[in-house]
């Protein structure tokens, strides 16, 4: 791959906000690993967790959302019967079955496959996958004084485990915040303005790393510094996106740390200039005392002098009273 050039705005940024699938993750693991294991295990969750307020509160919201889609005609949509016994289970899993036929990305969906993933995670079933890169970048990052943070389609939680559950370890320590489209769509500038307001950071000062274009073309319209990551698997960039966008494979490819590097250089040399002030106002202050000194010692010298003199003066005028009292007629 041809050696990739980065805006110095990109490399100075102090607030790195990351995408999941294609970016950290592959997207393969959602969508061959996770969401086969949701469909699998969601009917053996809702049994095991019937009696739980998370459960009862994730399957009204399901049936709140079939019964607006029914309303809005929406075609092939699985209602959810009123009713709070175990019977209407399988109605709560094909509904789930319909709705990601559909890739929906429902909040509600979104949270029932988040409490099926847990459970998974928890047994240790599940390992959330990420890049080899990913793990020694997100350390780099932090040594070099940055913050990272996720923004994801997936919810808050399934973000969570991913990380605190992944194949490298718990990369929770490197994180310092999470988001999904609690805060606003993808692919929807107003969304990473509110990102920005929420992480207290200027577009100049973010760095958004994502797979997907229109992703990018909406934070780069909010201001956001963006790299486009072109990984195994993800959607084919064309000639137009790669002129638009800084594309790199890997986060190996992002020279973060040569940002710490000149950060550290120019530490060096404002250190180097303060010790080389320090030493020239040290020497004009020594030159000064010696100077000082010199005068003071010729000050010395010159009233010692003329005391001499005037002792020299005062004996000879005695010598001369003396022999006029000796002599008085030798005038």
């Amino acid at each position: 791959m041809a050696a990739v050039s980065f805006d110095e705005k990109v490399l100075a940024a102090k607030k790195i906000i990351c995408d999941i699938e294609g970016t950290t993750s592959s997207i393969s693991f959602v969508k061959d690993v996770l969401f086969p294991y949701a469909l699998k295990h969601v009917e053996e969750y809702l049994k095991s967790h019937w009696s739980e307020d998370a459960t009862k509160t994730v399957v009204a919201a399901l049936r709140e959302q079939a019964d607006e889609d029914k309303k809005a005609e929406v075609e092939g949509v699985v209602t959810i019967p009123a009713e709070d016994s175990e019977d209407i289970i399988p109605d709560v899993v094909k509904n789930v079955e319909w709705q990601m036929s559909q890739d929906r990305k429902t909040g509600a969906l979104k949270t029932l496959q988040g409490l099926v993933w847990a459970q998974g995670y928890k047994d240790g079933t599940i390992k959330g996958h990420v890049y080899e890169d990913v793990k020694k970048a997100l350390e780099q990052w932090n040594e070099s004084g940055r913050k990272v943070y996720i923004y994801s389609s997936g919810s808050v939680d399934a973000q969570k485990m991913l990380f605190e559950h992944s194949e490298q370890g718990d990369l929770v320590k490197y994180l310092a915040g999470y988001y999904d489209t609690k805060i606003g769509a993808k692919q929807e500038k107003n969304s990473y303005e509110a990102l920005l307001k929420n992480i207290e950071a200027t577009g100049e000062e973010a760095l958004f790393l994502t797979d997907v274009v229109a992703e990018a073309k909406a934070a780069k319209e909010a201001g956001l510094n963006v790299v486009v990551l072109d990984r195994p698997g993800n959607a084919e960039l064309s000639e137009e996106d790669r002129k638009e966008f800084t594309v790199i494979s890997s986060f190996t490819d992002l020279p973060l740390e040569s940002a710490k590097s000149a950060e550290t250089e120019n530490g060096a040399e404002k250190e180097e200039k303060a010790t080389e002030s320090t030493e020239k106002v040290a020497a004009e202050t020594e030159k000064e005392a010696v100077e000082t000194e010199t005068a003071a010692a010729a000050e010395t010298e010159n009233g010692a002098e003329a005391e001499n003199g005037a002792s020299k003066r005062k004996i000879d005028e005695t010598a001369q009273d003396d022999e006029a009292q000796v002599y008085p007629n030798k005038r």
